[in-house]
């Protein structure tokens, strides 16, 4: 139960990552915050960013070997940036409706997919 664990616990903190680092540009698009000053922004990023840490620090400590886990640091590593990227790509093609896939994007996801496999390669 620890993977998957410490991989639903990666992709609830990148949902609130990917909000807390772009959702503040869709609120200005949408014409909520263009009159907040910049230290409004900030802190509203860090309020997200709060329950980002709130669930990606536990999946690390669950997740890495150290702590009886099942993942490698730099195993962790990886999966992180893979959920990471994944996220955000769902995330932005959802909440910016101008953003689209192409092909190049297709072949970095390979691309993610191979670091994947050589990095769990025994």
């Amino acid at each position: 139960m620890k993977p998957l664990y410490t991989i639903l616990l990666l992709i609830v903190s990148n949902v609130f990552m990917t909000f807390a680092w772009y959702g503040h540009l869709k609120l200005q698009e949408m014409k909520i915050s263009t009159s907040w000053p910049l230290i409004g922004v900030i802190l509203f990023s860090w309020s997200i960013a709060l329950l980002e840490y709130a669930c990606q620090v536990p999946a690390n400590r669950i997740g890495f070997v150290g702590n009886g886990g099942p993942f490698t640091l730099l195993q962790l590593k990886v999966i992180q940036e893979v959920v990471s990227l994944t996220v955000f790509t769902c995330m932005a093609m959802f909440m910016f409706q101008n953003e689209h896939l192409h092909w190049n994007h297709l072949a970095a996801f390979g691309c993610l997919i191979l670091a994947v496999y050589f990095v769990f390669l025994k």
